[in-house]
Formats: C-alpha cells, sequence, structure tokens
C-alpha cells in the first residue's frame, strides 16, 4: 500500500478550478499567500509550507503554477512542492528579524520581473490575491506596485473548494485522526496524578510523534481549576486527585489537521464533574443524527443548544459546537441557530461542544465526521468508544 497523501492529478485539478474560477470573474492572474503560521491555503494549491520565511504561487490564465519561497527555504520547496517552477524572492526573508539578511549564494527574481513575464503571455489588467488578510501590508504594497494591476481579494476561491472534500483528503484527515487518538489515548491511559501538565502533553505529544504526526499544531491542557481557560495551554502545574482533564491534540498528517478531545477526570472525581461529561455526551448524542447531507446545519447546533437548555446549563455555552476541519484546524463551515446551509456529501466537521466554568469544571468533545448521505462516519473511533462506555 502507497503512502496516504493528496495526489499529483489532484493537485492539476485544483490548479484548474481555481483557473476557471478566475475566467469567471476575469482575473488575469492570481497570488496565493502562505508563512509558516497561515499556511493553509498555499499548501492546498503546492504542497508548500514554509518555515520561519513566507511563501506565494502565482498562476496565470496562460501560466503554469510557479512557487515563491525565500532562500532558506528553497530546498524545502524543493522537496515538497509538487510544481517544479521555484523562484527566490527578497520580500519572503525570515519574517521575525527586521536586519536585511545577506544570502550569496541566492538567485532573485522579483515581482516585477514575475509581473512582465506574464504580461508576456497576456493581459495582466486584474491580480487576484487569496490571503490578503494574513500578508503584511508592506508586501501587499509591495507586490501592488510591482504588478500595476488592479488587485482583487479571492480568499473566496480557496474557501469554496475547500469545503468539500475529496477521498484523497479524507484520507489524508483520517489518518490524522488515527495519530492524534494514539497521541491522546496514550496520555489518557497513563498515572497522571503527580505529573505537571507539561509531562501529560510531553506523552500525547510524543506517541503521535511516534505514529506519524508531521505537526502537532496545538496542545490545549488543563487540570482543575485550569480547564476553564477555553484554550489553556499546559504548564507546571501539578494534576491532583479529581481534577477535571481537559486536553485537546490537533494533530497534522500531510497538511490536513485533525483534533481528538474526550473529557475525563482523574482519580476521586466529583459528582459536579461527572455531570459536565455527563451532558457533553448527552449533546453530542442528540447533534450526531442531524450530520447528514441535506438537514440544515443549524439542525445540529439546536439540538446541541436544546440539551443544555434542558439542563439549565446555556449559560456556560459559549461558541458555536461545530466547525469545518481540513487544511486547518478551524474552517468552514462554522454553523450557528441561523444558519440556514446544508450540510453536503463529502464536507468534514469537527464537533465543539463544549460547556465553560462550571462548578465541576470545563471541558468539550472533539470529534471529526465525514459527512455522507446517510449519515455521519466518524473519524475518530477512539473518541466515538468512550462515548459509548460512558453512556
Amino acid at each position: 500500500m502507497g503512502k496516504i497523501k493528496i495526489s499529483l492529478r489532484e493537485f492539476e485539478t485544483r490548479i484548474q478550478k481555481l483557473k476557471e474560477k478566475m475566467e469567471e470573474r476575469k482575473i488575469d492572474a492570481l497570488f496565493v499567500y502562505g508563512d509558516e503560521y497561515r499556511k493553509e491555503n498555499l499548501r492546498y494549491v503546492s504542497n508548500y509550507w514554509p518555515i520561519f520565511e513566507r511563501g506565494g504561487l502565482l498562476v496565470g490564465k496562460n501560466t503554469d503554477p510557479i512557487v515563491l519561497c525565500a532562500p532558506e527555504g528553497e530546498e524545502v520547496a524543493k522537496e515538497m512542492s509538487v510544481w517544479k517552477d521555484i523562484r527566490l524572492l527578497p520580500d519572503f526573508l525570515c519574517v521575525t528579524v527586521p536586519d536585511e539578511i545577506e544570502y550569496p549564494l541566492a538567485h532573485y527574481s522579483s515581482f516585477r520581473k514575475l509581473a512582465q513575464e506574464l504580461r508576456d503571455k497576456g493581459e495582466l489588467k486584474t491580480l487576484g490575491i487569496v490571503g490578503r488578510d494574513a500578508m503584511p501590508v508592506d508586501l501587499f504594497r509591495s507586490i501592488e506596485e510591482a504588478f500595476q494591476s488592479e488587485t482583487v481579494d479571492c480568499n473566496d476561491f480557496l474557501f469554496e473548494l475547500r469545503r468539500e472534500k475529496s477521498g484523497d483528503e479524507v484520507a489524508c484527515l483520517k489518518e490524522a485522526a488515527r495519530i492524534a487518538d494514539i497521541g491522546f489515548k496514550a496520555m489518557m491511559q497513563a498515572d497522571l496524578i503527580g505529573m505537571t501538565e507539561l509531562e501529560a502533553a510531553g506523552i500525547a505529544e510524543a506517541a503521535a510523534r511516534k505514529a506519524g504526526a508531521e505537526h502537532i499544531i496545538f496542545q490545549i491542557l488543563g487540570s482543575g481549576e485550569r480547564t476553564h481557560r477555553i484554550v489553556g495551554r499546559p504548564t507546571d502545574k501539578v494534576i491532583e486527585d479529581g481534577d477535571m482533564i481537559m486536553c485537546a491534540l490537533a494533530v497534522q498528517y500531510e497538511g490536513y489537521v485533525a483534533t481528538c478531545e474526550m473529557p475525563f477526570a482523574v482519580g476521586n472525581y466529583s459528582q459536579e464533574t461527572k455531570r459536565v461529561i455527563d451532558v457533553l455526551v448527552k449533546a453530542l448524542k442528540a447533534g450526531i443524527p442531524y450530520l447528514k447531507a441535506g438537514v440544515p446545519m443549524k439542525e445540529f447546533v439546536k439540538a446541541v443548544k436544546n440539551v443544555y437548555e434542558e439542563e439549565g446549563l446555556s449559560k456556560y455555552d459559549v461558541y458555536p459546537p461545530l466547525h469545518g476541519i481540513g487544511c486547518a484546524e478551524a474552517e468552514s463551515p462554522y454553523p450557528d441557530e441561523k444558519t440556514e446551509a446544508v450540510f453536503k456529501e463529502g464536507m468534514t466537521v469537527n464537533t465543539d461542544i463544549s460547556l465553560f466554568g462550571l462548578p465541576g469544571g470545563s471541558n468539550r468533545i472533539e470529534e471529526g465526521f465525514v459527512i455522507t448521505k446517510d449519515g455521519a462516519v466518524s473519524l475518530s473511533p477512539f473518541v466515538d468508544a468512550c462515548c459509548r462506555e460512558w453512556r
């Protein structure tokens, strides 16, 4: 069996779909921005993921994709990118220092040269930009000045394409979830009482890396009173008998991110803590039947919130209980009680069923699903098994 990954053919299809959108909107060229932190769009169109530096992909109506990077990332780009045309730009140098770094072996291109190259093969009146919201204003101004074209925000091009997933994408998400399950299970089954939160986090991350994680996007971990921090990082706090544990492990595999999170407590925990977990599991069970192609997204949200209302806990509900997943840990859709849009076959979503501020502790359940015409297929067998056992 070959490695689970996105095929070259799929990347070619993505570029073709982008060119079709460019034709519809009369966009002559498209610039897709990415960096180490806002990597999702660039990874989606090229498979390149910068480290320290910035990156981009430039494609014209009549040209093949050009991957843009900086000198330190050149070999990484050659290793990762599915496109062979790679150019270096001084504008993309290390993002964390103001100094001008000299790279004597670098052979730079420039935005002006790239613009002229596109003009040699057709009009360049309009430049679409994906990721303008993520790039520095100085970089955007450099692009505007060099290309001398009308610039158009084209973020919607990628958001729309990324919303529904192919078989390759689902396979990558399933593998990411499998790895996240392994890491979370290793941490959950360890004897945590007396450990620091940092030690507990290390157990999960080590197991996930060993199982094939490309990257740990984040790990949220809090115990006892620290569970009330909605996105708290692990600290040197010692885990004590009876503590609620809130841990979310977000694993990246081949550019795709899945999160595993199951509420649990250690040792002799209170009935108040047990009730928090009871209600979260009950809310998940109530919502799952609505994760089905053709069903309005708001119905899932309402089903979860109805449980909170029945239990008298609505005041502890701080944000919507579902979001999309893919090249980002959270992406569209992110529905609320008013969302009329329906689930479509091939969408991938992640529950984010949470309660914060209760006397027994705060927590959430995060479990990934693939939407099908017959219902939702769990990406995370471990979370599903924990919920069934708890019930």
